[in-house]
């Protein structure tokens, strides 16, 4: 008999990969494809669909040969993917009707804000049904403007003969041979079209934005029975029983199933999560209310802060500045200084997610002299990486009326040891890193294999857990405080604007 694995297809916003993962949880095997960032106007963002599928297929055999196996060896597939990222395509051809609105995409800033003119209320009445606020950053007001720009696509979304999906529901109905046009609660939850509180599809939600419900796909658990692949596209049918949106994935992947567990993923952006269990907790401080990974239809809930910008911070550094060649530079030169002398560099160049939510507010640098160094742009760079995760624990503390006192962290970002451990100075908490950093991967994996039977249960996935490095706060309180007050001196510079 064939030793089984696991294939975790991992879409993201910069690139497509799969990972091959074992009984243990332990990587055998990755594939990855960067594919195009489009940027057709100034805050404008998109992906070629096309692309992503294509690059996420190549990535599929990439990881399979690099693990030294074949797809006879695939017990089942999980798939995550970025969130909120929007594609609308033919029902009949399978093409895509435009490109895909990328997350950080903020064309539709003037849209919310005449809404928003006309009745102040409805970002209310929306965070009371889906828990978000009503932002450029979520699906719906990105197939509204699809919808409406992109000649003869509402007609045809009235005739039946258009779907919309988040990326995983496109790469679930072309991995299917074009038959499953489905998705999960997690990605559902983002859409601001979806009632978090009755699990459906919300009414009012689709005649706010004149959205046709034809269009959408149905909802089911994460860890759910999807589909099988056509055999022309793998050589074989492989069952596809896991679908979750990164973040939440990760947020499963570090097993953070209880009550008050909570992560965050430094990835293109960051994205703090706290698994709050059965009930849905109303934010007072800009955070927003979600659906956590599930095994069955009565999925927990999440309280969520999202930084728009993280890692790309540091690919900024790399392809427009050119100050560094890859990401490993900025920590050699971060710690080549003491301190930034001053500066500070906040990286809203989409604006400012939680829990500032300013879309207006711009990057911006402070404290430059004559003197900043190389080392010192670079170390601030990080240390504004830092700085807005401090500021989505704090508004979650006092959400909560807590403390805060462990952080499991993920994501590509999270191997630069300085971050980290500035990070634990900063959040004066402890900052536990595990052996495998693709724990969004390793979450779709374990959905999709405790679904088959690979794993029995969370008991069995739980003995996989291992943590690789414990950072500890090692800055005094009056260093940490003055740091902190000139922060927020410099996002207040940042969100001034006309």
């Amino acid at each position: 008999m064939k030793e089984k694995y696991i294939l975790s297809i991992d879409q993201g916003t910069t690139s497509s990969r799969a990972i091959v993962f074992d009984k243990k949880g332990e990587i055998i095997g990755i594939g990855q494809q960067e594919f195009k960032q489009i940027y057709p106007k100034p805050g404008y963002v998109e992906h070629d669909p096309t692309e992503i599928l294509s690059s996420e297929l190549a990535s599929i055999q990439q990881a399979i040969i690099r693990a030294g196996i074949t797809i006879d060896n695939i017990d089942s597939i999980g798939i995550t993917n970025q969130r909120e990222t929007t594609i609308l395509w033919d029902k009949k051809t399978g093409k895509p009707l435009y490109n895909a609105i990328v997350w950080q995409c903020r064309r539709t800033e003037d849209y919310v804000k005449k809404l928003l003119e006309k009745d102040p209320s409805l970002d209310d009445m929306v965070y009371e049904k889906t828990g978000l606020r009503l932002d450029p950053y979520f699906s719906a007001t990105k197939i509204k403007w699809i919808l409406d720009n992109v000649q003869g696509v509402y007609e045809k979304a009235q005739k039946g003969e258009v779907l919309f999906g988040t990326v995983d529901t496109y790469l679930l109905w072309h991995l299917t041979g074009r038959k499953v046009h489905k998705t999960d609660y997690t990605n559902a939850s983002r859409t601001l079209l979806f009632n978090i509180h009755t699990l459906t599809w919300d009414n009012d939600l689709l005649k706010l934005f004149n959205i046709p419900s034809s269009i959408l796909p149905t909802v089911h658990p994460s860890s759910y029975e999807y589909g099988y692949t056509d055999t022309s596209l793998l050589g074989k049918k492989v069952p596809i029983t896991g679908i979750v949106g990164d973040q939440q994935s990760s947020l499963f992947g570090q097993l953070c199933i209880n009550n008050g567990d909570c992560k965050n993923t430094f990835g293109t952006g960051c994205f703090l999560l706290m698994n709050t269990g059965n009930k849905p907790i109303k934010s007072s401080h800009g955070l927003l209310t979600t659906l956590a990974a599930s095994l069955d239809d009565k999925p927990n809930y999440v309280l969520e802060g999202s930084v728009f910008i993280g890692g790309a911070t540091v690919k900024w550094l790399i392809d427009e500045m050119r100050l560094i060649n890859n990401p490993t530079d900025t920590e050699k030169l971060a710690n080549k200084v003491c301190d930034t002398d001053g500066v500070y560099f906040v990286p809203a160049f989409t604006g400012l997610g939680a829990p500032y939510w300013d879309g207006d507010a711009r990057g911006i640098i402070t404290g430059l002299t004559r003197g900043t160094t190389k080392e010192q742009f670079v170390r601030a760079a990080l240390e504004g990486i830092a700085y807005q995760v401090y500021d989505v624990l704090k508004a979650m503390e006092n959400d909560l009326g807590i403390d805060i006192r462990t952080l499991c962290v993920d994501g590509g970002v999270s191997k630069n040891d300085f971050l980290m451990q500035f990070e634990s100075n900063i959040l004066k908490a402890e900052v536990k890193r595990p052996k495998v950093i693709e724990v969004t991967a390793l979450g779709a994996a374990y959905l999709a294999g405790i679904k088959t039977g690979y794993w029995k249960d969370i008991d069995d996935i739980s003995k996989n857990k291992e943590i690789e490095r414990y950072f500890f706060p090692q800055m005094d309180d009056v260093e940490r405080t003055k740091k902190i007050h000139g922060w927020h001196l410099a996002v207040k510079r940042a969100m001034l604007h006309d």
